[in-house]
């Protein structure tokens, strides 16, 4: 029998919603002390233990102090948070890497739609992927034999996620009086955030006629096309993990190359990312890439929506660091990326100049990709989602037996010790 009365959990910020709730109320049910730390009144309205609360409503260059008297206070084993480059989260995380304290982190998942990503000590840019090659991934498999299926073609919870975001924000905006030092981690006030969510609920209609359109002119064009895959100016990968400013300096610089190296009748589709909220001026910056570099008739838009759409008769597919580039190599498609990521393996990421891409993209090899796939479903994917109640069903089922697991994920293949993995098709 295990006993986990020894293992005391604090959660800081996680996806907005009830899924950090549901995890804390799922380890106090394992026998484990779970702490939360609210930031602001969107945090403490989703959780709903009030003895376990622990407010902070101190300025932002006091938190490192205040973050080591919990550690004290409540002996402190492990920490769990949502993605590891905003401020609050790593200060705690390396102030926990010097005590020896487990720092458990999530985010969205590296081959989403249907998982999310589970890590220990960082991810992305800071992952323990970060440093394995596939060689050394294809020997970790030689303990598994399971063959995964591919991700359903309907997992959405989009329109939940857009839901939580804009409530969130509406009580961070309307009753955060007890958190007056507050200071979020986009640098975008709150009631600004809490509009563009609110848009974005809003036009959700409007975007759809106008993804509709879009993705038919290209669907039906009959010309060949590249995919630029975009994403969020403000998210963490972009800003922490990136070598651009702004998105509009990337779509610049794409468009550029796209001029210069491919031949005249092959097309660019720019990809927006389903939660583009209009923050960064990307129609201006489409614009002006249009006009400077003689691309008339030749630059297509289409907002969010899904990628198989488009991926089905891609070229290739150029990206940042977009997790999206998992489902290009599934396909076999070429990519080339800029920015650090879990995927950038010389196996299957081109290194060609951007304006030979474009011209001759190479192939990746397929058959290492679909290791390294198999390797991350293993280990750090997880099935479910943070957004709808039956992605937090799904995700709960498997992902607190590996936060209680003294192994991290990676560790536990190695040794032939994981525990076993769930089949997608029988979750409902």
């Amino acid at each position: 029998m295990h006993d986990y009365k020894a293992r005391n959990f604090l959660l800081l910020q996680g996806p907005h919603g009830p899924f950090f709730a549901q995890l804390g109320r799922m380890l106090r049910l394992a026998g484990a002390q779970v702490w939360r730390v609210s930031f602001n009144k969107g945090d403490e309205a989703f959780w709903p233990h009030r003895a376990s609360l622990i407010a902070y409503r101190d300025t932002p260059d006091r938190w490192a102090e205040r973050f080591a008297q919990i550690l004290n206070e409540h002996q402190i084993t492990d920490i769990i948070l949502y993605g590891d480059t905003r401020p609050i989260h790593a200060q705690a995380a390396a102030a926990a890497r010097a005590r020896s304290i487990t720092v458990h982190v999530f985010e969205e998942g590296y081959v989403r739609p249907y998982w999310i990503t589970y890590e220990r000590g960082g991810s992305n840019g800071n992952s323990r992927l970060m440093k394995m090659d596939v060689a050394q991934m294809r020997d970790a498999l030689r303990q598994s034999e399971i063959e995964f299926p591919d991700a359903p073609p309907r997992w959405g919870d989009m329109r939940q996620h857009v839901f939580y975001g804009a409530l969130y924000h509406f009580f961070v905006m309307t009753q955060n009086k007890a958190y007056r030092n507050f200071q979020p981690h986009r640098g975008v006030k709150v009631i600004e955030e809490f509009r563009l969510y609110l848009r974005r609920l809003l036009l959700i209609p409007l975007h759809m006629v106008q993804r509709w359109f879009a993705t038919a002119r290209v669907k039906y064009g009959g010309f060949p096309y590249h995919l630029v895959l975009m994403q969020l100016e403000h998210d963490s990968s972009f800003v922490m993990h990136s070598p651009f400013n702004s998105q509009t300096e990337f779509l610049e610089m794409v468009m550029k190359a796209f001029g210069e190296g491919a031949p005249s009748h092959h097309h660019l589709v720019l990809k927006a990312h389903p939660l583009e909220d209009g923050r960064a001026p990307i129609a201006a910056a489409i614009q002006k890439g249009v006009a400077d570099y003689g691309l008339a008739g030749r630059v297509h838009f289409v907002r969010g929506g899904k990628l198989a759409r488009l991926l089905s008769q891609a070229r290739s597919a150029v990206t940042v660091n977009s997790t999206a580039a998992q489902q290009v190599l599934w396909r076999g498609l070429p990519i080339k990326a800029f920015g650090r990521a879990v995927f950038d393996k010389p196996e299957f990421v081109s290194d060609q100049p951007l304006e030979e891409f474009f011209s001759n993209p190479a192939r990746p090899d397929t058959r290492a990709y679909r290791e390294y796939r198999h390797y991350l479903l293993e280990t750090s994917q997880v099935p479910g989602g943070f957004y709808s109640a039956k992605g937090r069903r799904t995700l709960l089922r498997q992902v607190v037996d590996m936060i209680l697991d003294a192994e991290d994920p990676y560790d536990a293949l190695s040794s032939g010790r994981a525990s076993p993995r769930q089949q997608l098709r029988v979750i409902n």
